[in-house]
């Protein structure tokens, strides 16, 4: 009998698991087994060892799904022995020791970077705050979704979870795609990512790449397009 995998979604910055609803209607009708878990933020080794522990806890194989910074987290807690695919949606994929800062860097800034927003939260166990990022909220519709529902990008605006500045700076402890099978869905028309550090990632990690004309937000924009590959990486991890 045929083992099909849940499949774990990975929201990124700026965003939380309800990004993901209109994927998970349809992977639920599908009968497949979805789980959508929160993601702090707070640090990619903190973030990326929450979500293995989540995967270590799902019996049976895992499809890992990552959106934007999820694509980071996912690279790194990809490593769970239960893990067997991984599908990148307009995401980072750092390599081992790289950190997104250096590897956006590569390429020009996107237009979300004169929309960052930056403020001070408390930090545990420090006597100096740590910094959160997020996108201004009347910048937010035409960097981040400019394609999706005027009606639903508002409550998005306003209902972000930030992502901690420190993240930009910190490498990644693994590469999961260097054997592990993965997919990509570029955004051709992200401005929260430049397309090309999408591209490029995605090449470095042989990905089987798609392209779609989408704002960042693609699981909104166009989830039958953001369906079709999730079930194609199911049917080929599959056993």
């Amino acid at each position: 009998m045929s083992i099909k995998p849940t499949v774990v979604l990975v929201h990124g910055a700026f965003a939380d698991a309800s990004s993901y609803a209109p994927v998970v209607t349809e992977l639920l009708d599908d009968g497949t087994r979805v789980l959508v878990p929160p993601v702090p933020n707070r640090s990619l080794t903190g973030d990326a060892a929450y979500i293995a522990s989540v995967v270590r806890q799902v019996e049976g194989p895992v499809l890992l799904v990552g959106h934007s910074y999820g694509g980071a987290v996912i690279t790194v807690a990809g490593r769970e022995d239960n893990v067997v695919g991984l599908v990148y949606l307009a995401a980072y994929v750092p390599d081992e020791g790289e950190s997104l800062g250096e590897l956006g860097g590569r390429f020009p800034d996107s237009p979300l970077a004169g929309a960052l927003v930056y403020k001070p939260f408390p930090l545990e166990g420090s006597d100096e705050p740590g910094i959160d990022v997020s996108v201004d909220i009347s910048k937010f519709p035409e960097i981040f979704a400019a394609d999706v529902d005027p009606a639903l990008t508002r409550v998005l605006a306003v209902s972000q979870r930030p992502l901690a500045a420190a993240v930009f700076g910190e490498p990644a402890g693994t590469a999961a795609w260097k054997d592990r099978p993965s997919w990509g869905i570029v955004a051709s028309s992200d401005k929260a990512i430049n397309p090309d550090v999408e591209r490029f990632g995605y090449e470095r990690a042989q990905a089987k790449v798609t392209e779609v004309d989408s704002s960042h937000l693609v699981m909104h924009a166009h989830p039958n397009e953001t369906v079709k590959v999730i079930r194609e990486a199911l049917a080929s991890v599959t056993v």
